[in-house]
């Protein structure tokens, strides 16, 4: 999906869009605060327009390539081919020149920084550092330091440019238009003008607008995208009808009873924004280090200037301002800086190439902490398609059985008459039909070659006073009754199909102790036989949207960290609330996919331990960096004091473990998951 951004980005700003992805209108954090608006990340002063594909990416880098080629000829100049008129104030504008592209927009942050009263910032240490490089003399160095940071924090922005889609506005589900009965015709106006005590038509295919009760004597409805029900629900006269319900089969009416603003509908999308809102903000490591470790390093180079007067005899300024200087260039958080998105770069990019979409850096690092998985059923765990599990016949062959049942669930369009007429494949088309009539809620009658014959629930035969076995009435799932002459003949039994993959997902989860959770809308004995077949260590049945909301915050409340995965609208609060959402990209509804964090774009439910996995590795790695970079520079900066490292272990200290970090990182690239 192609974005136009507006990249004026300060480091906060990059926590909020790297660190907190899920964005509301009306939402307000501490991440995202005034002072933020003035730090600008090196490189963001333009705007840049990334739906070109590779011409915004060169344009990203223009500066940098810039930089890049002028310092390139500066060396060959200065080392491989020197001309005699390389020299002296040449030299030096030559060098600033090449220093200018991506070291004037972090010199214009540290100005900013300092003027919102924030001194020591991480572009204020970049900026006297190298501007300290060019005051020594090593000129090469200063723009290399500035082009590694500049270069490091353009990865990070195409990091987040491709792993996260900015949550603008969520999808509203209702519609937006009803077909209003006013007298003998039937009249298009605005949802939220329709009055309550209207009556609205809905032609099969339509999605209801507003809360009402049925008028018609009964219709059939989708309700997956409120409850999570995979079975079309079947309602009969009086009984209520919530918007956002489907009408799948016949022309209907409904008398509305609640206001479009409070339809259940609209009080689902109020949540999903309510539970965004609780999510905290997280901030970069780096802002966070950067904090302590700025000052630190600032005050302790002035210190390595100044403080020796007090106590050397043959103390020289220039001596321990070079000293003080290699100590600023080896403390540059060059390597830090780059190899930490990058990091995470590696990591999104490993997830990406496994079907997995992470929205931002942060959500490796929540899933490499997740404890508990909670889960929805229906388009989760299971396909979301009716499918024919097991044939009865009794008295009379499988086959026959088969071929008189699709015969009268061919009149029907019920989507499980779908099912029966999918599983029978056209058998015996020139078998005769006729009579046949729908019995409402129960099921169908008519005559197949003469002989009478009931489809439908069980239900249906005690209306018949059909003797027929009792135990079918305890099976959770769907049970399609069938009796030739009155006469009890078999059953079918349909079922939504368990994925395939969806047990080794589980058993997976298991074995690195991750407890398994699930909730669905689903009647609570559908529900457990799912979880006893999968080997799921809780299940929920019954539950509404704010059911389910209730679940997960009881988990959070016991300081757990918890990843729920859903496909449906209805999953939408819940998936923003918790701290790492995941949605199935596949199946799963607009609202949803753009609510979540992550994105499981082949809806295999393996993919959760795989996304769990590549978070742990990537966190792994990030700080396998963190701690060659401390170690390394905390050597040389020792050095560096006692005036027993030069320039050249600083530059090995800066850049040298910069390469190192970045090679590092880029590793995760090419392990397998």
């Amino acid at each position: 999906m192609a974005h136009k951004h507006t990249n004026k980005a300060s480091h906060q700003d990059a926590c909020c869009s790297i660190e907190d992805n899920k964005t509301v209108t009306n939402k307000q954090t501490d991440c995202c605060s005034s002072e933020s608006d003035t730090e600008n990340h090196s490189g963001h002063d333009h705007d840049h327009d990334h739906s070109n594909g590779s011409e915004g990416v060169l344009k990203m880098f223009f500066p940098s390539i810039v930089s890049f080629a002028l310092l390139l000829v500066a060396l060959l100049f200065d080392s491989y081919f020197p001309q005699s008129w390389f020299n002296g104030w040449i030299r030096i504008v030559w060098y600033v020149i090449a220093y200018i592209p991506v070291g004037f927009p972090v010199l214009k942050d540290a100005f900013q920084s300092i003027r919102n009263g924030a001194v020591f910032s991480e572009f204020f240490l970049m900026s006297v550092a190298t501007i300290g490089a060019f005051g020594i003399g090593q000129y090469a160095e200063g723009v290399t330091v500035m082009l590694f940071y500049a270069i490091g924090e353009l990865f990070q922005m195409m990091a987040v440019q491709k792993a996260k889609s900015n949550i603008k506005s969520l999808l509203d589900e209702r519609p937006d238009v009803a077909n209003v009965v006013q007298g003998q015709t039937v009249v298009a106006i605005k949802a939220s003008e329709v009055p309550i005590g209207a009556i609205i038509e809905l032609k099969p295919g339509e999605k209801v607008a507003l809360d009402g009760k049925l008028l018609s004597d009964y219709a059939t409805f989708n309700t997956a995208a409120l409850t999570g029900e995979s079975k079309p629900d079947t309602k009969s006269k009086g009984e209520t009808i919530l918007a956002g319900m489907i009408n799948l089969n016949t022309i209907s009416q409904v008398e509305v009873t609640t206001a479009f603003t409070d339809s259940k509908l609209s009080k689902i999308l109020e949540m999903v924004q309510d539970a965004t809102a609780k999510k905290a903000p997280t901030e970069l490591f780096m802002r966070k280090f950067a904090k302590i470790y700025t000052p630190i390093v600032v005050y302790l180079a002035i210190a390595i200037c100044l403080v020796p007067i007090l106590f050397v005899e043959t103390y020289v300024f220039k001596d321990w301002l070079y000293r003080a200087l290699i100590f600023l260039v080896v403390s540059c958080p060059c390597a830090l800086v780059i190899s930490i998105p990058l990091g995470y770069f590696g990591g999104i990019g490993a997830a990406s190439k496994n079907g997995i979409l992470f929205k931002g850096s942060t959500f490796l690092d929540t899933m490499a902490a997740i404890q508990v998985v909670v889960m929805d059923k229906t388009g989760t765990l299971t396909k979301g398609v009716f499918k024919v599990q097991k044939v009865v016949s009794i008295g009379i062959s499988e086959a026959d059985l088969v071929t008189y049942t699709a015969a009268i669930e061919a009149k029907s369009t019920h989507p499980v008459g779908s099912a029966l007429l999918e599983f029978a494949n056209n058998a015996n088309n020139e078998i005769v039909v006729s009579d046949v009539a729908e019995i409402s809620g129960l099921g169908l009658k008519g005559l197949v070659d003469g002989k009478e014959i009931l489809v439908g629930n069980p239900k249906l035969m005690n209306k018949f006073d059909i003797d027929y076995d009792k135990q079918l009435d305890t099976i959770p799932f769907t049970i399609i009754v069938v009796a030739i002459n009155k006469k009890y003949s078999g059953y079918f039994l349909i079922a939504d199909e368990i994925k395939e993959d969806a047990k080794t997902a589980i058993e997976s989860l298991h074995q690195i102790n991750i407890k398994t959770i699930l909730l669905s809308g689903d009647n609570q004995a559908v529900v457990s036989a799912v979880a006893k077949e999968l080997n799921i260590d809780e299940a929920f049945g019954n539950l509404l949207p704010e059911n389910k909301v209730e679940k997960v915050t009881a988990l959070i409340n016991q300081k757990l960290k918890v990843a729920f995965v859903g496909d449906g609208v209805n999953d939408a609060p819940v998936i923003a609330l918790a701290q790492a959402g995941i949605a199935m990209g596949g199946l799963g509804s607009d609202a949803t996919i753009e609510t979540a964090d992550i994105v499981i774009q082949n809806d295999q439910p393996t993919k959760i331990f795989t996304a769990i996995a590549i978070g742990r590795k990537t966190k792994q790695i990030v700080w396998q960096n963190i701690s060659l970079a401390f170690s390394v520079k905390l050597i040389v900066l020792i050095l560096g004091a006692g005036g027993l490292a030069s320039m050249w272990e600083a530059v090995f200290a800066d850049v040298g473990v910069a390469l190192l970090a970045i090679l590092n990182a880029v590793r995760i690239q090419r392990m397998k998951f």
